[in-house]
């Protein structure tokens, strides 16, 4: 397994993999999918995208971009999506570390994750494990596809 940028090539798959995770509702804040027009110009509008690649077949990617301007610039922000068919292969965390690295090379000075899902139990893992502190907790704010409201974990890294 490679973690590499993305080519063109990878598209498909990649809009795919991330409209998953949106229609799945209990992780990413988006709610519309990607066509290939919007996924095209989504993807390519990120300081980095990263893909993982097996045997020839994206399994997950990642978006790296500003988490805000000026002043805090020097802070990014990222987002993961695993293919439901190759998750448990700990390619997220292939993923976060290459994001971990990106994000020095492109002179970030900490990774912030705005909205983590406080009952996605294996993303947070990760992140703590990979040396991400918690910063508290918002209660009640994701909404759920089923309408109910969950709290939410802020998290950073400095790079």
């Amino acid at each position: 397994m490679i973690v590499r940028e993305y080519m063109k090539k990878d598209l498909e798959d990649m809009i795919r993999i991330w409209n998953e995770v949106v229609m799945d509702g209990i992780a990413f804040p988006q709610e519309e999918c990607l066509d290939e027009e919007t996924g095209a110009a989504f993807f390519s509008s990120q300081s980095y995208t990263g893909v993982a690649e097996d045997e020839g077949k994206i399994k997950g990617l990642y978006i790296l971009h500003p988490n805000n301007v000026g002043r805090c610039g020097h802070i990014c922000n990222a987002s993961y999506a695993v293919a439901s068919e190759a998750r448990g292969q700990h390619i997220g965390e292939k993923l976060v570390n290459d994001c971990l690295k990106k994000g020095r090379e492109l002179g970030f000075k900490v990774l912030q994750f705005n909205a983590v899902v406080e009952s996605n139990t294996h993303a947070r893992h990760l992140y703590e494990r990979l040396g991400f502190t918690q910063l508290g907790t918002i209660p009640g704010g994701f909404r759920m596809k089923d309408g109910h409201y969950e709290n939410i974990c802020p998290y950073y890294h400095e790079l």
